[in-house]
């Protein structure tokens, strides 16, 4: 299994991280995090064996998808391929559920 990272954590590493959503196109309507580059997690793993994604290598690189089960593949199939990568524990369902206790926390 790939290293994980929580959704608190990514929040304030942000720019430390190339962050690759996983999900396929019609998830994304849910919402994603800004700034994250949708690759599905099938060809992300197509492009890391093929070489197609080399100016990724060298740079710390977080995947998720919508609950963390294929953000966790692709973490795992970079990583074999020589990439620096961790995943986003629990996926997208936990970077938008720490959005909302953030945001209640401001409101009380």
């Amino acid at each position: 299994m790939a290293d994980k990272i929580t959704a608190q954590d990514l929040k304030a590493r942000k720019d430390e991280f190339v962050i690759i959503d996983v999900r396929e196109a019609d998830e994304i309507e849910s919402g994603k995090i800004e700034g994250s580059i949708n690759m599905p997690l099938g060809l992300t793993i197509r492009n890391a064996k093929k070489k197609q994604i080399e100016d990724k290598r060298g740079k710390k690189i977080c995947t998720y998808c919508g609950t963390g089960y294929r953000g966790n593949i692709a973490a795992d199939e970079l990583n074999k391929e020589g990439f620096d990568t961790v995943t986003l524990d629990g996926g997208f369902g936990s970077w938008n559920q720490s959005w909302f206790f953030y945001f209640y926390r401001l409101i009380e």
